[in-house]
């Protein structure tokens, strides 16, 4: 089968889902786009590697995996988006040592996927299939298609925690762990606790 290279578009708050934020990824030869919903974690880090001007004080989880592939010299060559299972988009990214040759592929989700390729500047791929079933169309005047990235602006400089009530931030908390997004949820948490021991 043959690839499909993507290029990321835009990152855009999801309408129909709190917490929630829609990766667009245009077809770099054709006028389709593939709208993946990812968390805001990966939102964030992916918006923080396209910015490339604000690093956080603290690396990041994808940060970390350049930082290890770096130190040991590995390189990732492509990720691929192959299958799509139940509104799940599933990747691969292909690992290689240059000094033994040697190519691994890795299992990822997609989101992951996006925000490691990003950090090792490696292309983006998708099948056919997978562009006919989820793939929109979208016309050349499209605001999605030029790379402004203004959307991903706002979520890198989202409100700082300690602008939010206490009560805000135990309804912000509630709705991490609703979301399963315990990396935000620890660090609500922390803030909270820093409050209430005063």
């Amino acid at each position: 089968m043959d690839l499909i290279p993507l290029t990321i578009a835009a990152i855009r708050q999801s309408d129909s889902q709190n917490n929630a934020y829609v990766l667009l990824l245009n077809e770099t030869d054709g006028k389709r786009q593939l709208p993946i919903v990812i968390g805001w974690c990966e939102a964030r880090s992916i918006a923080i590697a396209l910015d490339g001007e604000d690093e956080p004080e603290r690396p990041l989880t994808h940060d970390l995996f350049k930082s290890f592939g770096d130190s040991f010299n590995i390189k990732i060559n492509k990720v691929i988006i192959h299958t799509l299972n139940e509104g799940v988009f599933h990747s691969i990214f292909y690992c290689s040592n240059p000094l033994t040759g040697t190519e691994v592929e890795i299992d990822a989700r997609t989101s992951d996927a996006v925000a490691i390729a990003i950090r090792f500047s490696c292309p983006i791929f998708t099948y056919e299939h997978i562009l006919s079933k989820a793939g929109i169309n979208f016309s050349s005047d499209d605001k999605s298609k030029d790379k402004s990235f203004t959307e991903t602006t706002s979520i890198k400089k989202e409100k700082k925690l300690s602008l939010y009530s206490l009560k805000e931030l135990e309804e912000i908390l509630l709705e991490a762990i609703e979301h399963e997004n315990y990396e935000r949820a620890s660090v609500i948490r922390d803030e909270i606790k820093r409050r209430t021991t005063k």
